[in-house]
C-alpha cells in the first residue's frame, strides 16, 4: 500500500521521467522529429498522463529547455562557477572537464542544437534559448568580473564580452566536432579555449 508521501509524489516522477524521456529524443532526432510515440514508449507512460502535465508538444518542449537543458548548465556551469573563491581557476577546471568527456560529439550541444533549429521558426523556442544563453554570459562574466577585481584578469578585458566570446568559441568547438565527429578536433578546439582564458590573467 501505498504511503501519502508516495502519492504525493507520484506526479512529480510522471513528470519528471516524461521530461528524461523527451530530452533523449529531441537531443537525438530535434525538436521537430521527436515522436511523442517514441517518448511514451521509452517511459511506459500513458497519452493521458503526458498531456495532463504537457498540453502540448511544444509546452513539453520548452519545459525540457526550462527545467533539464538550464539544470544541466546550471549544475556543471553557473553554480560551480557562482559559489567559487576562484572563478578563473574553476572556469578552467570545468573546460578541462569538458575536454576530458567529449560525449556530446555525437549528437551535439542540446542547447546549442535547439537553438539552431528551432530559434528561425518559433518565437517562444527563441525566447526561451536566449534567455538561457543571457544567463550562461551571465555567469560567466560575472566569475570574469569577480576574478579581474582580486586581480586575476586584467583591467582592460570587457568581462561581458571576453564571457561572449567563451561561450561562442565553446559553442563552436562542440558543433565542428559533432559534423566531423570528431574527438580530436573537440580536444584540439578546447586546447585553444583553456589557453585563451589564462592569456585573460593579469
Amino acid at each position: 500500500m501505498q504511503t501519502k508521501m508516495q502519492t504525493a509524489k507520484q506526479p512529480d516522477i510522471t513528470r519528471d521521467k516524461l521530461l528524461e524521456a523527451a530530452f533523449n529524443e529531441i537531443h537525438r532526432y530535434g525538436f521537430q522529429a521527436a515522436s511523442l510515440t517514441s517518448i511514451l514508449a521509452n517511459t511506459g507512460l500513458t497519452k493521458g498522463a503526458l498531456y495532463h502535465h504537457f498540453p502540448s508538444k511544444q509546452d513539453l518542449g520548452l519545459a525540457v529547455v526550462d527545467e533539464v537543458i538550464e539544470r544541466m548548465l546550471a549544475e556543471t556551469i553557473f553554480t560551480p562557477l557562482r559559489e567559487s573563491p576562484h572563478p578563473i581557476k574553476t572556469l578552467q577546471d570545468i573546460l578541462r572537464g569538458k575536454r576530458a568527456k567529449p560525449n556530446v560529439v555525437e549528437l551535439g550541444c542540446p542547447l546549442n542544437n535547439l537553438m539552431q533549429e528551432m530559434s528561425p521558426l518559433d518565437e517562444q523556442f527563441r525566447q526561451r534559448l536566449n534567455a538561457l544563453m543571457q544567463r550562461w554570459q551571465d555567469a560567466l562574466a560575472d566569475a570574469l568580473l569577480r576574478a579581474q577585481k582580486q586581480g586575476q584578469v586584467r583591467k582592460e578585458i570587457n568581462c561581458a564580452m571576453a564571457a561572449l566570446f567563451i561561450i561562442s568559441a565553446w559553442e563552436g568547438c562542440v558543433g565542428i566536432a559533432k559534423n566531423m565527429q570528431s574527438t580530436k578536433t573537440y580536444q584540439q578546439c578546447f586546447d585553444q579555449l583553456i589557453d585563451y582564458v589564462a592569456s585573460l590573467g593579469a
